[in-house]
């Protein structure tokens, strides 16, 4: 069954399109059920019953997974079967008509423009390394990129005259409008700091590690947190939060919800359409401030 499960990541990957994110996803999550039905005795996922499938949801709940895990893990698992019936390794999908658990949809977090200013601040960028971390911070919050399009980003796919970014896929292009802010700091570590982190190697990656290598997710995860650290900013700091921010600010500032979808490369205009919950829960807070007894 392993095999199965990489022809199944293989297709979904060639076939289907899908990003790496959601290949590993699929693929963590499809081994996971695997590995379950196998310490219950059972030798493929084709010999699964719909039991088996609410039993293994059932124990992802008592080891305390959110619903929102086990919703995913259903997705993946339901997606395997689709598979597994299209190209004949199964006769049955035990996933047909389960539902999955309901997931609450709170708003997502957002920071203020002063503590967007305070992050923004916080590299020193007389620094070689902090310097690339200011053009990163400012890039990702100026585009509302997700931090995957952030650190893909090659040398070709920015336009500092004429102040837009290129994130491109395999299923689509977006053309990203950045302010002079964002492009100053890129154009500073350009010409200055991505030369010395390179070492003068030819790299077409836009931004480098300090091995003058390919940054990775992980890597600038773990700059987003040190610099909310240091900016004193009292809530967890992730490179999706800044693309929330991005939105919500925007929104907040007269953007029209169309174009927000459009550089933020939402399929649905039901994924954008949650920051106005941001932004009508800030004016019901300024105004129960401004009018403490109505």
């Amino acid at each position: 069954m392993d095999c199965c499960v990489e022809e199944y990541i293989s297709y979904m990957k060639n076939e289907k399109h899908k990003s790496e994110n959601t290949l590993e996803s699929y693929k963590r999550d499809v081994s996971q059920y695997i590995n379950y039905l196998s310490g219950c005795g059972i030798s493929g996922a084709e010999k699964a019953t719909k039991s088996d499938v609410l039993s293994y949801l059932l124990d992802l709940k008592k080891r305390g997974r959110a619903a929102s895990s086990i919703s995913r893990m259903l997705t993946s698992v339901r997606s395997f079967y689709s598979y597994l019936i299209s190209f004949n390794y199964s006769a049955n999908d035990p996933t047909e008509n389960l539902e999955a658990p309901h997931v609450e949809k709170k708003p997502p977090k957002v920071l203020t423009a002063e503590q967007v200013n305070r992050l923004l601040s916080a590299p020193d960028i007389k620094d070689v390394k902090g310097c690339r971390d200011k053009a990163m911070i400012e890039l990702l919050y100026a585009s509302g990129i997700r931090v995957s399009e952030l650190i893909n980003l090659r040398l070709c796919d920015v336009n500092l005259k004429a102040r837009y970014i290129v994130c491109a896929s395999s299923r689509s292009e977006r053309i990203i409008p950045i302010g002079d802010r964002a492009a100053e700091a890129v154009s500073s570590y350009i010409l200055w700091s991505r030369s010395i982190l390179t070492g003068g190697k030819d790299e077409e990656m836009l931004f480098v590690n300090c091995s003058g290598g390919h940054i990775s997710r992980q890597g600038f995860w773990k700059i987003i947190k040190g610099y909310g650290e240091k900016a004193g900013i009292d809530m967890e700091i992730t490179p999706h939060t800044l693309r929330h921010s991005f939105a919500a600010h925007l929104l907040e500032n007269g953007a029209d919800l169309k174009s927000i979808q459009t550089m933020m490369g939402h399929a649905d205009i039901s994924s954008t359409q949650v920051y106005t919950a941001i932004i009508d829960s800030h004016i019901r807070e300024v105004y129960q401030k401004a009018h403490p007894r109505a």
